[in-house]
């Protein structure tokens, strides 16, 4: 199989609305595992011919040596003192 082959894209519209099913928490999309990702609880749902899979059992924990990409963390232009 190729690598060409490539997953539906999720709807933006769906991700406007969708939070984490646990913390009620929003969720990033990470194209490159096709993903939703909660950092509040550290978990990653699957997305699946273009379906998110917001179940809990079904969800990814995250590593600890995933970095939560710049943009995302807490006081990122702290340095404006």
């Amino acid at each position: 199989m190729s690598d060409s082959v490539k997953e539906p894209e999720i709807d933006p519209r769906l991700l406007e609305l969708l939070v984490c099913p646990l913390t009620k928490g929003p969720l990033r999309y990470d194209r490159v595992r096709n993903e939703l990702v909660s950092e509040q609880a550290g978990l990653a749902y699957p997305i699946r011919d273009g379906i998110p899979i917001m179940l809990v059992d079904e969800a990814r924990r995250l590593g600890e040596d995933e970095a939560i990409p710049p943009e995302l963390r807490a006081g990122k232009d702290d340095d404006d003192a």
